[in-house]
């Protein structure tokens, strides 16, 4: 049954404007006439007092009444509930030294409540927000998202969201003291599908056309630069229709940056002050520059992927030589085929029993989906190595080689796997961070122990077996190495692009490149990508005319801005450092969305739904179809 209204509780506010927020006053305000306004974070009925907790984004403040100075103010604390929000004027006065909390900045002080005036009532909400964590309960997220007005309460997504404040106004502030212009790029431009898939959104006045929301706004920054505006910057929003992770939304914020003349060093040199800039004002922590660099290559070869976690060790070593001739036929022909024996070291984990060997073997068949696990065992207490074949299928002198070459002394765990590059190499990249997460040698998100690296010369171009034809690894107007151009169209596979990623503690936070800048290089990629003359001209013809005018070499740099701030703020998910975020499906809880449109919409943009079988529009929107047909 509905709660009934407490209307008779609510009063006009006749106090006026507030003077201070609900984390202001502390001890020298003691004696001070206050005015607060806020939520009732909690109530307390200590017979003949009722104490409020009275809290606002800046903090939590202590109010007490009492019939002895206001008679009616006592009535009505004590028929307050959490989430009312009240006006308060009272007086400052110290609290008791068996009161002080020592936990809260306002710990040392109460509020004598002489007047209260209740601005609005809430009903009972469908879980608790309070500022005392320990009165928070553990709510499911599907709730939290269906109330996100209620969810926001909390301190720690006001914090977070507090945090990206700061994070915008440092940034902002960085690039326009190095002479970058903040420029608005069009939220509505053309579909030019090349990488994941563009939200779309139907002309009215141009009917059967469609604008694209912007995967990036890297066309219009290039132009920018032809425009000879020499530097660019923008805070933007970005969409792409994507399936989601907790690292990745359907519309997402980046800091977009270009720049004419750049080499790669600038760029280095700036997104580094920019990083030391945002530790300083956001963790007070200084950051040593410049970061370290490693190639793609190293990367894949040394931590199984191109965004490593350098935070710890267990690095991969290539141990196939030391197998050579041990007649193991399955790594004999493993490596006879190109393939490679990939192994690591776990730190003393080499005591683990029979049972937990055998989970971390299935882990590894049936999560990573490598073929199989070969792993040998060198107890703590120096006794004779142990592996999980039998020294008739391996000797064991081979598996003590590939443990000495990988540095394993007495109580250390060695695991490898066999495979095909760089399939195998990603693979023993997962067990990593499995076996770091799992040992507890990859530090915490919240640790502080924050690592950043450029990872460099990634390949030009993929070959995407599905589509039959290569694709770009970053997007088709990266330049490739001047060394490597003569290569494009007989060796496109070890063709180097001038590209690159910033990594922080195994994210990708950023990534850009130098562009082409020429309108002959510019269609040669454009050949090897399967893109004729013509093609190119329908989708990119507006960028190939541009360069006709003396387009300016140009390169720059797109940093995720979410993913910064909830790296910052040692979040679980993009979904804490977003105000009103989508589920993982891609839905908003709390407004529906995406939701059905009137029929009469579809039919003013010439669009009729065609349905798979299995998803029935509700009744009025069919119903409406029906008679629109």
């Amino acid at each position: 049954m509905a709660e009934q209204p407490r209307a008779d509780l609510l009063s006009p506010d006749t106090h006026g404007a507030r003077t201070h927020t609900c984390g202001a006053l502390r001890h020298d305000d003691t004696g001070e006439g206050v005015t607060l306004k806020g939520w009732v974070d909690t109530r307390r009925d200590h017979g003949g007092l009722v104490f409020i907790d009275l809290r606002d984004r800046y903090g939590l403040t202590q109010v007490v009444f009492s019939p002895q100075d206001n008679q009616d103010a006592y009535e009505a604390a004590g028929r307050l509930r959490r989430e009312d929000v009240i006006s308060v004027r009272g007086t400052v006065r110290p609290r008791g030294d068996e009161a002080v909390n020592p936990n809260l900045a306002t710990g040392t002080i109460e509020v004598k409540g002489d007047s209260l005036a209740v601005l609005n009532t809430a009903e009972t909400p469908p879980f608790v927000v309070s500022a005392h964590e320990e009165r928070q309960m553990d709510t499911g997220e599907a709730l939290r998202l269906k109330h996100r007005y209620l969810d926001l309460r909390r301190p720690a997504l006001q914090d977070n969201l507090t945090l990206r404040h700061r994070l915008y106004q440092t940034t902002r502030r960085y690039f326009d003291d190095h002479d970058f212009l903040e420029v608005e790029t069009p939220v509505l431009m053309k579909s030019t599908p090349e990488g994941a898939r563009d939200f779309l959104v139907p002309s009215r006045l141009h009917p059967g056309r469609f604008y694209a929301l912007p995967q990036s706004p890297q066309t219009y920054k290039q132009l920018l630069m032809v425009g000879g505006l020499d530097r660019y910057v923008q805070i933007v929003k970005c969409f792409r229709d994507e399936d989601l992770r907790a690292d990745r939304q359907p519309e997402f914020t980046q800091i977009d940056v270009e720049m004419t003349f750049a080499t790669e060093e600038q760029v280095y040199d700036l997104t580094e002050g920019l990083m030391a800039d945002l530790w300083a004002d956001l963790e007070d922590t200084t950051l040593e520059t410049p970061f370290p660099r490693m190639t793609y290559a190293e990367a894949l070869r040394t931590y199984g992927t191109d965004k490593p976690d350098t935070r710890f060790g267990m690095e991969l070593h290539d141990v196939s030589d030391c197998f050579a001739g041990s007649g193991f036929r399955v790594f004999e022909s493993i490596v006879d085929g190109g393939g490679d024996i990939v192994a690591l070291r776990v730190p003393g984990e080499g005591d683990r029993n029979r049972a937990q060997m055998d989970r971390l073997e299935d882990y590894v068949t049936e999560e990573i989906g490598a073929a199989g696990l070969i792993y040998f065992q060198l107890p703590s207490d120096g006794s004779e190595m142990t592996q999980n074949l039998s020294t008739d299928a391996l000797p064991k002198e081979y598996g003590r080689a590939a443990a000495e070459q990988v540095g394993a002394t007495a109580g250390d765990l060695v695991l490898t796997l066999a495979g095909d590059p760089p399939t195998v190499y990603e693979q023993a990249g997962d067990l990593r961070l499995y076996m770091g997460e799992e040992t507890g040698a990859r530090p915490d998100p919240r640790s502080g122990e924050d690592q950043f690296l450029w990872v460099t010369d990634f390949p030009l171009l993929e070959y995407d077996e599905d589509a039959g034809r290569y694709v770009s690894m970053h997007h088709p107007f990266t330049a490739p190495q001047p060394d490597d151009l003569d290569h494009l169209e007989d060796d496109p596979d070890d063709v180097q692009a001038r590209a690159y990623d910033l990594v922080l503690n195994g994210n990708e936070i950023g990534g850009g490149s130098i562009r082409i800048h020429t309108r002959e290089t510019q269609q040669r990629v454009f050949d090897v990508l399967g893109i004729d003359a013509d093609e190119a001209q329908e989708r990119f013809g507006f960028l190939l005319d541009a360069f006709r005018y003396g387009a300016p070499p140009h390169g720059g740099i797109a940093l995720g801005l979410d993913r910064l701030v909830m790296l910052l703020a040692g979040a679980d998910s993009l979904r804490d450092v977003i105000a009103f975020p989508k589920n993982q499906s891609g839905q908003e809880p709390m407004v529906q969305s995406p939701d059905w449109v009137d029929p009469e919409q579809l039919e003013t943009l010439a669009l009729r739904l065609d349905l798979p079988p299995d998803v029935e529009p509700p009744a009025h929107v069919a119903r409406r179809s029906r008679l629109a047909s």
